[in-house]
């Protein structure tokens, strides 16, 4: 595992790709209820700007969470926050991959064993167009925390 004390803010790495398919969005709009016409009904999503359904932007989002990256190595006891912006749509048949920096590592104030990690988030489809953009903020376990087996 990856401890906090082991992180360095302007790290870069690239997570595993993932197609969203239309099994996708349609389970995500049974799950979370949104059944908004630019995702589930063709004929309408033919007349808007995009000219056919889009992904869910949460939907994307949650992929995200899921894809393999160094994060996953990562001592992390807790995903704190997540911000993004959506700034062009994710069709079905698009391939995603984020690109991470971290942003910031500091010591956490209430729980000095442990580290705050703020990563930069861009996700990007096959095309290398830019999808989302945002952050993720991680609470990362120290060396020490390990050590003193707390």
């Amino acid at each position: 595992m990856i401890a906090f004390d082991d992180i360095k803010t302007g790290e870069k790495f690239i997570s595993a790709s993932r197609t969203v398919f239309d099994a996708d969005i349609v389970a995500f709009a049974g799950i979370s209820g949104d059944f908004n016409r630019l995702h589930v009904d063709d004929v309408s999503a033919a007349s808007t700007i995009h000219k056919r359904r889009i992904a869910h932007g949460m939907l994307i989002a949650s992929i995200v969470t899921g894809l393999r990256s160094r994060i996953d190595d990562y001592a992390m006891i807790g995903f704190m926050e997540t911000q993004r912006r959506f700034v062009a749509p994710v069709f079905p048949g698009d391939t995603i991959t984020v690109n991470y920096e971290v942003a910031e590592t500091r010591r956490s104030k209430s729980r000095p064993d442990t580290g705050v990690v703020t990563l930069a988030v861009t996700v990007t489809k096959q095309t290398g167009e830019t999808v989302q953009q945002g952050r993720d903020v991680l609470l990362i376990e120290s060396n020490a925390r390990g050590k003193n087996g707390h």
